[in-house]
């Protein structure tokens, strides 16, 4: 099936699924370190993938989000000088950032029901959603896809490979790595040079691509990431 038919049963699909269809959301984020369920949510960068009548994605530069949260005043007594060289946000663009409350609420107004994808997505939602429950008392919905699991699947790559090493055999170039922006504007770029062989298996849909990634356990190594 192929064409407008495809994308119609691709849409159908998602709309069975509960999803926003056409517009699925890349995250990044920036943190004080490297403990998902420790350290603090620093900031939050994302752009839309954005899908034509056809089922064509594209990525939407005009639908993007960033945001930095305000830190709380007494972090700055032990700030780790290190952490802000890999992320270069400074104690002063901290401290001016946007209360955590409203960073995050306006967070998920934007994502509304479009699905998240995230490279090592595990870190990112840990501590998105650490940081929801903490302010909100809420979390994002449950429907995120690792990218990185996704790379393996299609290239049956065993080895956990960092982003730098997809982004080099790719010949993608990120502006600034580490930066939220940056880095999320790179995962973006290796999703569209993933997808030619998502459509190939026939799977450009929401439950195709979770279907790609959960055959991680398929690869050797991989079963008990």
């Amino acid at each position: 099936m192929k064409g407008p038919a495809n994308a119609l049963m691709s849409r159908l699909s998602n709309w069975l699924f509960g999803l926003d269809y056409d517009r699925w959301i890349i995250v990044d984020v920036e943190s004080s370190g490297l403990n998902a369920r420790k350290d603090r949510l620093i900031s939050i960068a994302a752009t839309a993938i954005v899908f034509d009548g056809r089922g064509h994605p594209r990525i939407a530069l005009s639908d993007s989000f960033e945001v930095i949260l305000k830190q709380p005043p007494h972090v700055f007594a032990a700030l780790d000088k290190s952490n802000i060289l890999i992320h270069g946000i400074g104690q002063g663009a901290q401290e001016k950032g946007v209360e955590a409350r409203v960073a995050l609420q306006a967070f998920l107004d934007y994502v509304g029901d479009s699905p998240l994808i995230a490279f090592h997505s595990w870190f990112d939602e840990t501590l998105i959603n650490r940081a929801l429950k903490k302010v909100l008392g809420k979390r994002t919905h449950r429907r995120w896809v690792d990218l990185e699991h996704v790379a393996a699947v299609l290239h049956r790559e065993d080895h956990r490979l960092a982003l730098d090493v997809w982004l080099q055999r790719y010949s993608i170039v990120c502006d600034q790595r580490h930066q939220a922006a940056s880095d999320v504007m790179a995962t973006a770029e290796l999703f569209m040079r993933l997808w030619p062989m998502i459509e190939k298996r026939k799977a450009g849909t929401w439950p195709g691509i979770q279907k790609i990634a959960s055959g991680l356990k398929t690869l050797p190594g991989r079963g008990a990431f």
